[in-house]
């Protein structure tokens, strides 16, 4: 297919309420909107890299500039043949991962459009509903936090992950067991500890948590690998894993039992699936992460949690949870077993809110033939 044409619209949404986390507070979330055109069909892709260098080291901004100083060209005016295709001439830039993700998921889109093929068909998926779970901010006081976890449990969500950090991790993770003895429950540090300082964690592992996700440093396996053999719940490695190299060694060390995947942290859909794959083949469980996606990177998380090997709840969500307005015509409902049914249509199965769009675009970029 011959890119004709490629936009970036870089939004700033509302959230619902305030999201925090161990690195930070936000009140908003910025993103970017990919729209690929190949002759007269749109493929759409969200890169979910946020305005802070919080979660990673990418931005909004820093996404922008690679996109439109290095990537955009080599493609405008090229013939493209898949998402495979495009990640090998990417491969000259080292990192960006967010930035090569949303670009994939664009020509994915448009090669699942052009072929009358779902996501989920693209992918190799095997269901049709996924399971999900809702991520529970850092709440003012212990008592919010367990309102909260109560208020998403009377709308139907059967599995709920608190983040954490030093001084709201140990009250607040007892008293929401305390309320609720049966729920599925996992905690997420966001890498807030130190191999020494994650010591307190300890009564923890008398919760039955489903998993501690993430304390340690963004970048280490080594001491994830000293930690996991401490505990005996298992500990799930999030930031720290950015490709399937990684994914590997972080099994072979010992330095996690789970995995959480984000197609926008590994850098794209790919490298997903090769996670995925080699974790399945292990028996190692994997779970979709979200990244307080739009409609479009909603669509993309669900049609990857749908492959065989995801048997953990994830952090997908119905659009009510974090948008007053989405930038999609669709809105994602929570069903009463605590899933959400996948987009059907061609693609990602989603169709673009042109107005809502428009209210949210702070700037556009736009790159022809």
């Amino acid at each position: 297919m011959r890119i004709d044409q490629i936009k970036l619209c870089h939004l700033r949404m509302p959230l619902k309420s305030p999201f925090e986390t161990s690195f930070g507070r936000i009140l908003h979330r910025d993103c970017i909107l990919i729209i690929i055109n190949s002759n007269g069909v749109s493929g759409y892709g969200e890169c979910v890299a946020d305005r802070d260098p919080g979660y990673s080291y990418e931005t909004s901004g820093t996404a922008m500039h690679i996109l439109k100083d290095f990537f955009l060209p080599l493609l405008v005016g090229k013939e493209i043949q898949d998402g495979v295709d495009l990640q090998r001439r990417l491969a000259f830039a080292r990192g960006h991962p967010m930035a090569k993700s949303g670009l994939e998921m664009a020509i994915w889109d448009l090669t699942g459009k052009l072929q009358g093929k779902s996501f989920k068909d693209l992918l190799g998926g095997v269901s049709d509903q996924v399971s999900v779970g809702v991520s529970i901010g850092i709440q003012r006081t212990t008592q919010d936090l367990v309102e909260s976890v109560s208020g998403f449990i009377s709308q139907g969500y059967g599995r709920i992950k608190i983040k954490i950090k030093p001084d709201r991790d140990i009250v607040d993770t007892f008293e929401v067991r305390k309320a609720f003895p049966d729920l599925l429950l996992q905690v997420d540090a966001n890498s807030a500890y130190t191999l020494e300082s994650a010591k307190v964690l300890k009564p923890l592992d008398n919760l039955n948590l489903l998993m501690i996700e993430q304390p340690l440093d963004e970048d280490d396996l080594w001491d994830h690998s000293k930690l996991q053999p401490q505990f005996r719940t298992p500990l799930c490695l999030d930031e720290s894993i950015l490709s399937l190299r990684h994914a590997r060694q972080a099994i072979e060390m010992g330095a996690c039992r789970i995995i959480n995947i984000k197609m926008g942290r590994v850098g794209g859909l790919s490298e997903a699936i090769k996670i995925h794959n080699y974790c399945h083949k292990w028996a190692v469980p994997v779970w979709c992460g979200g990244m307080l996606e739009t409609g479009v990177g909603r669509a993309a998380n669900l049609a990857l949690a749908s492959l065989p090997g995801f048997s953990l709840p994830g952090d997908i969500s119905a659009t009510d949870r974090y948008y007053e307005q989405d930038i999609i015509t669709h809105r994602y409902t929570l069903n009463p077993n605590s899933t959400i049914d996948l987009p059907t249509g061609p693609g990602l199965g989603v169709e673009l809110d042109l107005k809502a769009l428009k209210s949210f675009s702070i700037s556009e970029i736009e790159i022809r033939a």
